[in-house]
């Protein structure tokens, strides 16, 4: 089941991976290149940590359907 929150990781996911692939074709040197990837990192980390606490909060909703 893909829900709207779903669409809506997906398209920053798709978002955050264009800029960083633009950014490291632009990377000068091994130590720009490592940052731009934590950086990168980082901020998919959280929107999956976002994600995973929105789709959590579904499924208690859902939950309490059944009780």
């Amino acid at each position: 089941m893909v829900s709207t929150n779903s669409k809506s990781y997906f398209r920053e996911v798709e978002k955050n991976h264009r800029t960083y692939n633009a950014a490291m074709k632009r990377a000068q040197s091994r130590q720009s290149m490592m940052n731009l990837f934590w950086r990168h990192k980082r901020q998919h980390e959280a929107l999956l940590r976002k994600h995973l606490k929105d789709e959590m909060l579904q499924v208690i909703q859902l939950k309490k359907k059944f009780k």
